[in-house]
């Protein structure tokens, strides 16, 4: 798990600033629609506020006891694939199956 750990640490920051450029592309397109400007406003606004909770944007409580947990928030937000976990353990892997499942 330490190797896992380490691993976490190394790529989290890119996987948060790769996810945050998604979503400023998603708020481009929120300013650049046809509604009106208190539409787009109050739009942008309420997707800023949900995605702040994301862990893709911003993770609380990043320790060993809590990566778990983490991972699996990326998961859920689409700031990572399976794909993305690869380099981890076969035993995290099957972790995050299982919460997944």
């Amino acid at each position: 798990m330490e190797k896992d750990w380490k691993l976490f640490r190394k790529k989290l920051g890119g996987w948060q600033e790769s996810y945050m450029d998604r979503l400023i592309e998603e708020y481009k397109d929120i300013l650049n629609s046809d509604a009106l400007s208190s539409d787009k406003y109050w739009a942008l606004r309420k997707k800023i506020y949900d995605d702040y909770k994301s862990p893709g944007v911003l993770a609380r409580d990043v320790s060993r006891s809590n990566m778990l947990w983490i991972l699996l928030g990326l998961l859920r937000d689409g700031a990572i694939t399976m794909d993305d976990l690869d380099e981890f353990s076969d035993e995290l892997k099957e972790d995050i199956a299982q919460f997944m499942k």
